[in-house]
């Protein structure tokens, strides 16, 4: 019952007409900057911080939040139509909502997002309302060897990834394992592949390497192929609608990666990114088709845009009850609510009651409008189709440069731009898939501090990720996960010599 009353007092605080107003602006204002590759949640919120000095501390935050959200939820609109991913969240759903849209599919691409995005943010409030303390104090058993060994798994699933060669996969990881070494070494202060220039002692940012990868690579292909236009000329973007086999095919992985995706954002410092590439990755080892996966799958829509809500909406958890952020823009939400005289953590609930059930309350109110702002528009946004290939291409350009040049303003990350994208374009003609490249890279900064926090905490006793518990079974899954395929492909091709 106090629960039940405590979410009546958050609906009480969201729905004056000023906070209908911040949800409102918020999440419309996100949606926009997901769409547009580059700019990105953390710079929006970062401006808005100014904005929030003499706002009442659950409207600034109910305006963030919308922000970040909504910012998630739009940011597929840019990968399934161009290829460029809005955000970094955003870039699984690339891999089969590119292709749908090229069949003449987007349309209902951009609808199994919505919709899938709609599930995964309201189960994340409902996770939200109902479990947040408890699930913060899981969170806190997560030590080093236990990140590094969730990270680890990641990376041993990148096969995953891949519709090819196994071992280009797994190249194509080690290299981005070692562009995220670049730069100075946190631990030692030793520059790591800098070649003596300043401007890469800080690394190569993300948004450099998943638009170089992804979007210039595409440009370049289609420049270079000359073909006459993106997609089939005068194509329709599809039907919006949902069919009944559809909804059941993807009913249990939108469920399932709603559930992982929300766990996945309350550990401090996963985020949403890494729970879209781990329920892309699952998706694909679960599913009975496949080699379906990047060609159109609509569960490789699904399952990814789901979980990355979902883990928008866990992120919430550690930094309203710990005072933890749980992701990059939760970090910004934090300082902001310092500023405004709030200190997020234990005693925010009894001492900021507003706060904390006002916002998940505006979440249920955004997700909504979410819903409403997005499906209704999907056929007006998605006749960017419609656009002449030489002025698509000139605007993926344009979007691609400002949105870098836009995060740094530094003339160097335009140039490191250009190269990524030719090695994207390069790896295309060789058969090397970009996306394992992009999940090593956001792993594999994350697992090294992992890996030497756990180091310096043992002595140097490698044991203790076998000595922790969550830690061991995740290195069990990992093996697993790295030896079952090819066990299972040895039997098979026993049996087959003993049936001949």
């Amino acid at each position: 019952m106090d629960t039940l009353q405590s979410v009546l007092y958050g609906f009480e605080v969201a729905l004056t007409w000023q906070n209908i107003m911040f949800v409102f602006i918020g999440v419309l204002a996100g949606t926009v900057i997901g769409m547009l590759p580059g700019l990105g949640p953390i710079s929006a919120i970062a401006v808005m911080i100014p904005l929030s000095y003499g706002m009442h501390p659950a409207s600034a935050l109910i305006l963030m939040a919308g922000v970040y959200y909504g910012a998630i939820f739009g940011g597929s609109t840019s990968s399934v139509l161009l290829n460029a991913p809005g955000v970094a969240s955003t870039v699984a759903t690339t891999f089969d909502g590119y292709p749908m849209a090229q069949q003449g599919k987007a349309g209902k691409a951009l609808a199994i997002a919505a919709v899938a995005s709609f599930i995964g943010g309201t189960f994340a409030t409902v996770g939200l309302m109902l479990v947040a303390p408890q699930l913060s104090k899981v969170a806190l058993t997560f030590g080093p060897a236990e990140y590094f060994a969730l990270m680890l798994l990641g990376l041993t699933a990148i096969s995953s990834l891949s519709d090819g060669s196994t071992v280009k996969a797994f190249i194509s990881a080690c290299a981005g394992i070692m562009v995220a070494t670049i730069g100075i070494d946190s631990q030692t202060g030793t520059q790591r592949f800098t070649f003596g220039n300043v401007k890469l002692y800080d690394g190569i940012d993300f948004l450099v390497i998943a638009l170089g990868l992804f979007a210039l690579a595409e440009v370049t292909s289609l420049i270079i192929s000359r073909k006459e236009s993106l997609f089939k000329s005068g194509s329709n973007i599809g039907s919006l609608r949902i069919t009944k086999t559809e909804a059941k095919k993807m009913a249990v992985p939108v469920g399932r990666q709603s559930v992982f995706g929300f766990l996945i954002g309350v550990l401090p410092g996963a985020g949403a990114t890494i729970a879209s590439f781990l329920a892309y990755i699952s998706e694909k080892k679960l599913s009975k088709d496949p080699e379906s996966f990047g060609k159109g799958n609509i569960v490789g829509v699904a399952a990814p845009e789901s979980a990355n809500n979902a883990a928008a909406g866990g992120s919430f958890v550690p930094l309203l009850t710990l005072g933890i952020p749980g992701s990059g823009t939760t970090a910004i939400m934090l300082g902001a609510l310092l500023v405004v005289g709030v200190q997020p953590g234990p005693m925010l609930l009894s001492d900021h009651p507003d706060v904390f059930w006002g916002v998940i309350a505006s979440m249920y109110i955004g997700n909504v409008m979410l819903l409403i702002l997005n499906l209704p528009l999907i056929p007006y946004i998605a006749r960017i189709l419609y656009i002449p290939k030489g002025m698509l291409i000139s605007l993926i350009l344009i979007f691609c440069l400002v949105g870098v040049y836009g995060v740094s303003f530094n003339t160097f990350d335009l140039y490191l731009l250009i190269i990524f994208g030719v090695i994207g374009y390069a790896m295309r003609l060789l058969s090397f898939p970009a996306a394992p490249f992009i999940l090593a890279f956001i792993l594999g900064g994350m697992m090294e501090t992992s890996y030497r926090q756990a180091m310096t905490i043992s002595s140097g006793n490698f044991m203790i990720f076998l000595e922790r518990p969550i830690s061991a079974v995740l290195i069990g899954i990992a093996a697993l996960s790295l030896f079952a395929p090819v066990i299972i492909e040895r039997i098979s091709k026993r049996n087959t010599i003993g049936k001949a």
